[in-house]
């Protein structure tokens, strides 16, 4: 389970050199020049009239013939069919399964695109969002951070179906814009030794009396632990509970059985070594259940942490908040630092669990760990009273899910537009927000810039899933004193 240390990366590659010269603007008919990518990984070319196509497989500043197969009055959509003029920043796909033919895995879909040339467009893709959406622009440009680009995705959902015409059953992500599951022997982007259990997995269903009835399985892998999550819509025999077991033991998988809701998880045995990941600068060790969140890549979150809590600087002196704190992946590294810690999260089953979490760490350390608390609110109904409530800390930590934390952005933007409140209540002086989403992030930044006092310090992408479109990022906020 070894793989190469996540860094901050100073690299940061372009094609432009790659962009094509005056003298290609008169292309044969039906060539296209690429422009760029959108968020989907899909080349942009234009008409010469300017319509607007979409070309999946093609690369930025590549000219390629596309076959169309949908039109619209302003775009094209289509997909690449040969390359005339090749990028210099196209790679040799590391996974059989990807591609465009029929069947191929939708699990990634920028292998065919160099490493440092992902996280370069992710770069613009991120600095784009906040210009057009939220009309920011970050006075400091992070390094990216990035990771291994293979054998880093320790969180996965894989997909389970009988195929009756095959005789097999097929474990993996989905095929390409299809209901379909992908015939996947292989999975670079899963730890190696997950990705040699795919086959094994494929044969132990198979014989399984329940192969009908059991549509999933979830990866939680830990640094010591492979859990898997067996969803089953009907009780388990006897025998099928005996061949888990089997398997269990040749493969070293701890087994989970979900029955229906994330609720009903349970071990099938108990006993043995806890499923947990460990933050090493820190001291910390985050226990977990494997259908809570954590993030996917264990090698950049160390990178991410590290880096959001160095942007905060928390001192003893200091209170801090943890909003959408979840398990406590930040919040007890702050404890380290800072002298108050409060960790907010909408879900009470992860405070409970981080709750448990601060007590373990708390007894395992020769140095305590500050003052920390940990409450459940709904984050998504936020308002100026609840914020008032909650007390005035020094800096935030902000790491909400897709849907942002707009909420609160606005609830802080409002108390800043209330100038009687203000010896009351003093807001936060700096804000590291981490975000799984550019496009909400954005619109938060503008609430903050525009109507919250803020600057827009630093901003950065998190390479947290290599060879997809996905863009994690980070970015700073300042208010002046």
């Amino acid at each position: 389970m070894t793989a190469p240390l996540a860094h901050e990366n100073s690299l940061l590659t372009t094609a432009r050199d790659d962009a094509p010269s005056a003298s290609e603007a008169s292309l044969p008919d039906g060539w296209l020049a690429v422009e760029s990518l959108d968020i989907d990984a899909q080349g942009i070319a234009r008409r010469p009239d300017g319509k607007v196509v979409f070309i999946e497989g093609a690369l930025p500043f590549e000219v390629v013939s596309t076959s169309v197969h949908r039109k619209k009055n302003n775009w094209e959509a289509g997909v690449v069919t040969a390359i005339h003029r090749e990028s210099s920043q196209r790679v040799r796909p590391g996974c059989p399964h990807f591609g465009l033919h029929a069947g191929a895995c939708g699990g990634c879909k920028m292998q065919h695109l160099h490493p440092s040339a992902q996280v370069a467009i992710k770069q613009r893709v991120l600095e784009d969002n906040l210009w057009h959406l939220g009309k920011v622009k970050a006075e400091t440009l992070l390094r990216p951070i990035e990771g291994p680009s293979w054998g880093y995705r320790y969180r996965a959902r894989l997909s389970v179906r009988h195929v009756h015409k095959k005789g097999v059953v097929l474990i993996g992500f989905h095929e390409r814009k299809s209901r379909y599951v992908a015939d996947m022997a292989i999975c670079p982007v899963l730890p190696p030794h997950v990705s040699a259990m795919l086959l094994p997995l494929r044969e132990l269903i198979f014989g399984m009396d329940a192969r009908e009835t059991c549509p999933q399985i979830e990866l939680a892998s830990g640094d010591d632990v492979t859990a898997l999550v067996l969803r089953h819509l009907e009780p388990l025999s006897v025998d099928d509970v005996a061949r888990l077991r089997a398997f269990g033991v040749q493969h070293g998988v701890q087994w989970w059985l979900q029955s229906k809701g994330p609720d009903t998880v349970k071990r099938l045995e108990e006993g043995g070594p806890t499923l947990s990941y460990c933050l090493p600068e820190f001291g910390i060790t985050m226990p977990f259940k494997p259908t809570d969140f954590t993030q996917v890549n264990p090698y950049v979150n160390r990178v991410l942490v590290s880096r959001a809590i160095r942007l905060l600087d928390p001192q003893k002196n200091e209170r801090v908040i943890d909003w959408f704190c979840g398990l406590g992946n930040f919040t007890l590294p702050i404890a380290t630092l800072a002298g108050e810690v409060l960790g907010i999260e909408g879900s009470e089953t992860l405070v409970a669990r981080s709750r448990e979490n601060l007590q373990l760490n708390q007894n395992d350390r020769t140095a305590p760990l500050s003052q920390t608390a940990f409450v459940a609110r709904n984050l998504f109904e936020m308002t100026t009273d609840m914020l008032v409530n909650d007390g005035v800390a020094d800096k935030w930590l902000v790491d909400p899910p897709r849907e942002g934390a707009f909420a609160l952005a606005k609830a802080l933007a409002d108390l800043h537009q209330q100038p009687g409140l203000r010896g009351k209540w003093t807001a936060p002086r700096r804000i590291v927000y981490v975000s799984c989403n550019p496009a909400t992030l954005a619109r938060d930044a503008g609430l903050l810039v525009h109507q919250a006092g803020y600057r827009c310090t630093f901003a950065g992408v998190v390479n947290m899933f290599s060879h997809t479109a996905h863009v994690e990022s980070m970015a700073v906020f300042e208010r002046d004193a």
